[in-house]
């Protein structure tokens, strides 16, 4: 009769913490902090289709970095738990902090139990507030604990680099196009080889943003092609001209058309809208 070794909890928990810290680290970093007009999402990631961001509900992201398959279980069970709840009660009842606590239950479920893999997956969970002090911005790593982050949050690759990056030139209350250049500009200060900063191109890059101006109840757009380029240079309204949708001003409240944007990457944000009925009660808001 055979006798397993014995591991004590201690050096079991330890064991699972390094093997999934080592992981994520292998990802690109994802940077979510807060500008004037609402949450940006700012990730290094070069595929069209895997996306670390996504949108969760009407007022809700969510960011991931690590193990793809994984996250993107989660993302999913996050859209149908909304979903769900919103349906049953109120949409008004759907939070970041409800969600947040279900997916640390979850997270620290399967990372204490011992027979099985632990996920290699860190999540920020962000709801745009209707004033920047009602915003939220949780971190919830890989062994269920949920952190408050106020101002900005780093998780995935070189999460410290970003950060200690980011404390130094952050600024509270940036505009959009100051916000996005310092997220990137502190993602290329990492990994680079013999410190030397990197340079990270609109295509090397998934930006989203939470946009508390827009005026649908759903406040999630991803910012791409031309007008993400517009905003890393810097161009003269730039700001103005990445929130033009639907051919509309992002100010215009009436519903009236405008000009159109010339943009056919804008057209991801207007089928989507289009297919969900633009936040009609009790419908689906994942960003599939």
């Amino acid at each position: 009769m055979s006798t397993s070794f014995y591991v004590s909890p201690e050096q079991l928990m330890k064991d699972r913490a390094d093997f999934v810290r080592k992981n994520i680290a292998r990802t690109g970093s994802v940077v979510v902090l807060n500008y004037d007009g609402g949450i940006l999402f700012v990730a290094e990631n070069r595929s069209r289709v895997l996306h670390k961001v996504s949108e969760i509900y009407d007022r809700i992201g969510f960011a991931a970095a690590g193990k793809y398959n994984e996250f993107e279980n989660l993302r999913q069970a996050g859209v149908r738990l909304a979903d769900t709840r919103g349906y049953l009660y109120d949409r008004r009842d759907v939070s970041a902090l409800g969600l947040a606590n279900a997916y640390a239950q979850l997270l620290g479920s399967i990372f204490s139990e011992a027979g099985g893999k632990p996920y290699e997956a860190e999540l920020v969970i962000a709801e745009v507030g209707e004033r920047a002090e009602q915003d939220q911005i949780y971190r919830i790593p890989y062994d269920g604990s949920v952190v408050d982050h106020r101002g900005f949050v780093v998780i995935g690759g070189a999460a410290d680099a970003v950060t200690a990056a980011l404390e130094s030139t952050y600024t509270e209350g940036p505009s959009l196009g100051v916000a996005l250049r310092t997220a990137v500009a502190a993602l290329a200060q990492s990994g680079g080889n013999g410190g030397e900063n990197r340079e990270l191109s609109p295509a090397q890059l998934e930006v989203a943003v939470l946009d508390r101006e827009r005026q649908q109840p759903r406040k999630f757009r991803r910012l791409l092609g031309a007008h993400l380029t517009a905003l890393l240079e810097d161009e003269p309204g730039a700001e103005e001209a990445a929130f033009e949708e639907n051919g509309e001003s992002a100010e215009d409240a009436s519903g009236a058309p405008a000009a159109e944007s010339g943009s056919d990457e804008l057209d991801t944000n207007s089928l989507i809208d289009e297919a969900l009925g633009e936040g009609g009660e009790g419908e689906s808001t994942g960003d599939n």
